[in-house]
């Protein structure tokens, strides 16, 4: 690599850091190996996308960033933490993921990454690029390894080395050659099976392998229909996500530290509301709390959420 194309990248690492992102690392653009390809193929066959259609949808772009971002030749991936502790009430009795505490991610980390791309193109003038975060045919965990950042868990999750797997991943694929990270290749995971364990769905079946249709978090946002019965007295008291998996993982207990940006701090109703401030919960109150908010759980259609309520109520979950 030449001095011009490290030193760019260098400043564009110090640049992320500066805008909050915790990691950040830069890989080739290739097409997706055959591991990765018959892995994701072999996943979708089976069903276990359940009813996540956008799962199988521009498979050749998911594939090749190239049809992303023509003429790319890198791929910068960040990591930003959300992690909060004890961000409910003792009372909220109805649990969401913490990555719902705060302000929707889409937004806060899609406004960092264009500033991110305005500075790159800054010191890169006339380059191509586009920014992603969880919204586009890219397969983040697949380039977050490839990247260095880190390694899949067996729960599916990413694990950044002495950081955990709080993290929401994003990317710019440009076509600006940088100077690349080595891949991560060290296993994280070893013989542990705490997450597999501790899922009360039992929707990791196989290491790194998720049955989407046995998730938590998969019934109560993407399924848009209401949860199957047989799922009844196993979700926890979740109505929105769930972090079960992440919780029981030795990488967050020891590693975990709290999201330091601002937008992620728990809105009031995350924050306040207690077991009956759920159950009352109405339309004009779930506008205001949530979509007036620009909080996540919007993506839960109002009917959706107050029907994981209603599902969560009559289930007699245990108190955990």
């Amino acid at each position: 690599m030449d001095t011009k194309s490290d030193s760019i990248s260098s400043q564009i690492r110090s640049k992320a850091a500066e805008l909050g992102f915790d990691a950040c690392g830069m890989a080739p653009v290739c097409e997706v190996d055959v591991e990765m390809r018959t892995h994701f193929t072999t996943w979708l066959s089976k069903g276990r996308q359940g009813k996540m259609q956008y799962m199988e949808n521009h498979m050749e772009k998911r594939l090749d960033p190239k049809l992303l971002v023509p003429g790319a030749k890198s791929v910068i991936c960040l990591a930003m933490n959300y992690h909060r502790k004890d961000f409910q009430p003792e009372n909220a009795h109805y649990k969401v993921s913490q990555y719902a505490a705060g302000k929707d991610y889409h937004t806060v980390i899609k406004k960092k990454l264009y500033l991110l791309l305005e500075f790159i193109l800054s010191i890169a003038p006339g380059k191509n690029a586009r920014v992603f975060t969880d919204s586009a045919p890219v397969l983040e965990r697949y380039w977050a390894q490839k990247s260095g950042l880190g390694a899949t868990g067996k729960n599916a999750c990413i694990i950044l080395p002495k950081k955990g797997s709080y993290f929401f991943l994003s990317e710019i694929i440009i076509d600006l050659e940088l100077d690349f990270d080595t891949p991560f290749e060290k296993d994280l995971c070893g013989k542990c099976a705490r997450c597999m364990d501790a899922c009360p769905t039992g929707a990791i079946a196989n290491t790194g392998v998720i049955d989407a249709k046995s998730c938590i978090s998969y019934l109560t946002i993407e399924l848009k229909e209401e949860i199957p019965d047989s799922f009844r007295g196993k979700t926890a008291n979740y109505i929105f996500g769930c972090d079960i998996c992440q919780d029981v993982c030795p990488h967050n207990i020891k590693f975990a530290t709290t999201a330091k940006e601002p937008e992620f701090q728990p809105i009031p109703a995350i924050s306040q509301w207690g077991k009956n401030d759920w159950e009352i919960m109405d339309k004009p109150s779930y506008r205001k709390n949530f979509l007036k908010t620009g909080s996540p759980i919007a993506r839960a259609a109002f009917q959706k959420l107050k029907g994981n309520i209603e599902f969560t109520k009559n289930s007699h979950t245990p108190e955990k």
